[in-house]
């Protein structure tokens, strides 16, 4: 020590020094604990690993800018299910009254959650393991969890954007290949292909020409060549994206963000023009307000704002770790969550304005065949002329017209009216035939393509967003496996990278046998769901309980440099982990009430079948389940009972030039709480008592009487200026 320094000058003076061990120490040049005899953990200096954690604190990559971070997180969030899901919940769930539940849940469970994501790992600037190794050791499986069921997710995730490669290089021709049945030659005779007679065009090109699907999950049927090629397209682009970090996804970004915004609104201008717009958007927000005290629409609504925001796969925390420390990411939660809720608005809008004109489409096609049969029952004299109103042509039927004439066959004949097989033709029967998913986007909206002027034009656009949007959702999910694994493990990005996906490209063969959808249906429905909502439910019980939320919100005051609104404190603490509690339980709830099964495409039939699972694809739907959540018992069974070591018995410490710090990522939960640091000097807690005095030379010191090895305050402290040590 100096000869100079204060401490020193003390030691020969007789006075009492009432000043406390922080403060002392604060007047001291910067030196390395580690290389001194104050090294009270009796661990080893090597000058070369202290090197590169100092380096890899310094260097870890950084966004090239806000545009490119906010972007990166909308395309994170905003992806198929705002397409495909959305809409369905909303016309399923009441029209326009589901976004009160909607937007309440979005609120009091989506908004919090999600600034909490965004600011620890802002914070702490690692991916999901580091972070929540850090804040509390035995909760460390969160972190392992959320890798999994990223992979899980990733797994048939790019399947979905290998069909869309699929439909997009089919989309180059005129007519499109699903506009019309195939017409099959048998000898000289040409007839329909029977399975598209039955069911429609659409229909067949997506089950037969594209999936060519199996009757069952039983019958594999082997490799689909052409899927096994997209797919290998689809990890490929994947991998490009990913292969230099965010200095190469980012850039991606730019355009896998953006592109979506302009083919929605392309869409919703083309598609407003369209006849029959307007009723699918008035169908749309016309409120059911009866639906709103159903308890299975709110269940419904806040799962669908737990996977539209991305909580608990780690690509949230992933992407915020690389910024910088004062970024507001209370703003970016708030802007990132609600252009999520009125993208998914938007594409609403244009889902239903394009089935309002697929559905007059289909009803005069409807009044149009049926008015066929009334001529034929007419010219047979089956029905008589006189209950044909006079104004009635039938060379320009309109559906008023056919509607009038129903009601007065259907009352006059109401003993054999059964008979005649008529149909309604009703415009709100069509409008109701709700789908989703693949049915809503291989199907319904490709089938209302089909009659588009400029069809491939419009084809093309619809398929590269929908590549676009799974592409941007798929970068943040492997930015969940790939971040916390290589801040973990120090293994190289690259080499990871491509390991990642060529395994996963393996793994992911499954999917593209000819049963592989209904895998796909499978892992869906149960691979993530109930993992992820245990995951998110102990992140926050890990911030607001364990680490606890008033330390947590005073660390937020001082990195944002303002104090988060007390609504937060209160939706952490309590609101929150009530409302996600509820979901879970009404998850497993309605696990056990809805048997597993799925929906076969059966050929001979031309429809679909709902079907049990097998007793094979049940063990492996439970062991999907089970090995997501695995983690999360196994860390803390390991680190509670001392099988592994997670560091808390010795600190790391050493002096580094700037603010007094510490390394608390393995501490126990009584000392995270004794040795918890803040920016303010005076706030600072000493690992003694404040004031103790120091008595000089000749008596035991608080230094000295610290060397036991296994000693509670065995260490000193971090002079520090890595985020990661602030927390």
């Amino acid at each position: 020590m100096p000869k100079n320094s204060k401490v020193t000058q003390r030691e020969h003076s007789s006075e009492h020094v009432t000043e406390s061990v922080a403060d002392l120490l604060a007047h001291e040049e910067p030196v390395d604990y580690k290389r001194s005899i104050l090294n009270v953990t009796a661990e080893s200096w090597d000058k070369q690993k202290d090197a590169e954690d100092e380096a890899e604190a310094e260097n870890r990559p950084a966004w090239n800018s806000k545009l490119q971070y906010i972007l990166a997180q909308i395309g994170y969030s905003v992806g198929l299910g705002n397409v495909w899901r959305f809409p369905y919940l909303c016309q399923k769930n009441g029209g326009g009254a589901y976004l009160v539940p909607y937007l309440v849940l979005l609120i009091i469970i989506g908004l919090p959650l999600f600034f909490l994501e965004l600011a620890v790992g802002q914070r702490i600037r690692r991916g999901s393991i580091g972070v929540w190794n850090y804040i509390c050791p035995r909760l460390g499986g969160i972190g392992y969890a959320s890798c999994l069921v990223c992979f899980f997710v990733g797994l048939y995730y790019n399947v979905i954007i290998g069909w869309s490669i699929f439909y997009f290089f089919k989309s180059f021709q005129y007519p499109l290949p699903w506009s019309e049945c195939p017409v099959v030659t048998n000898g000289s005779l040409a007839v329909v292909e029977t399975e598209c007679e039955r069911s429609s065009a659409t229909t067949y090109f997506w089950y037969r020409e594209t999936l060519d699907i199996s009757n069952s999950i039983s019958e594999s049927g082997g490799l689909n060549w052409k899927m096994t090629l997209c797919l290998l397209v689809a990890w490929s682009l994947v991998g490009l994206a990913m292969i230099k970090g965010i200095q190469s996804s980012g850039k991606v970004m730019y355009f896998s963000s953006l592109f979506p915004y302009v083919v929605l609104v392309c869409f919703l201008v083309r598609g407003l023009l369209l006849r029959g717009a307007v009723d699918g958007i008035m169908h749309m927000f016309t409120p059911k307000l009866d639906k709103m005290l159903d308890p299975q629409v709110w269940r419904e609504a806040a799962t669908q704002v737990f996977f539209a925001l991305g909580l608990g796969f780690g690509g949230v925390i992933a992407f915020s770790s690389y910024n910088k420390q004062d970024n507001n990411c209370h703003f970016d939660a708030t802007l990132v969550s609600f252009i999520n809720f009125f993208t998914s608005v938007l594409a609403t809008l244009v889902v239903f304005a394009v089935l309002g004109f697929k559905a007059n489409i289909m009803n005069e096609k409807c009044v149009v065949e049926n008015a066929e049969k009334i001529l034929g029952y007419l010219n047979t004299n089956v029905l008589s002329h006189d209950l044909i109103p006079p104004h009635v042509n039938f060379s320009h039927l309109t559906a008023k017209d056919y509607n009038e004439m129903y009601r007065v066959i259907m009352t006059v004949k109401e003993g054999h009216f059964q008979e005649l097989g008529l149909d309604a033709c009703l415009l709100e029967d069509e409008l109701n035939k709700s789908v989703q998913g693949t049915g809503l986007a291989f199907i319904a909206f490709t089938e209302a393509m089909t009659h588009f002027p400029a069809s491939p034009f419009w084809s093309v656009m619809f398929f590269l967003m929908l590549i676009n949007l799974g592409l941007g959702s798929m970068i943040g999910t492997m930015s969940g496996i790939t971040t916390p694994i290589i801040d973990t493990f120090k293994v190289r990005k690259e080499v990871f990278t491509v390991g990642c996906c060529v395994f996963a490209f393996l793994v992911g063969l499954i999917f593209v046998q000819r049963s592989g959808n209904y895998f796909v249906t499978m892992f869906d429905d149960y691979s993530a769901t109930l993992p992820l909502t245990v995951v998110v439910i102990l992140e926050n019980i890990a911030v607001a309980w364990i680490y606890g939320t008033k330390k947590f919100m005073q660390e937020l005051t001082e990195m944002l440099g303002f104090r988060p609104y007390q609504f937060y404190y209160y939706t952490w603490k309590y609101v929150s982990p009530i409302c996600m509690a509820v979901l879970m339980t009404a998850s497993v709830i309605q696990l056990g009430v809805s048997p597993p099964g799925y929906s076969a495409w059966i050929r001979e039939e031309a429809a679909e079948k709902f079907l049990f699972y097998p007793t094979w694809a049940m063990a492996i739907l439970i062991s999907l389940i089970i090995l997501a959540s695995l983690p999360l018992p196994l860390v803390f069974i390991l680190r509670q009972f001392h099988l592994v070591s997670d560091g808390s018995n010795a600190l790391s410490v050493t002096y580094k030039k700037g603010r007094m710090m510490k390394d608390i990522s393995n501490l126990e939960d009584n000392d995270e709480t004794r040795f918890i640091l803040s920016k303010v000097p005076s706030e600072t807690p000493s690992p003694m008592p404040t004031h103790r005095s120091y008595l000089g030379p000749g008596s035991n010191s608080p230094m000295e009487m610290s060397n036991a090895p296994n000693g509670r305050y065995g260490s000193g402290y971090l002079l520090a200026s890595t985020p990661e040590s602030e927390l």
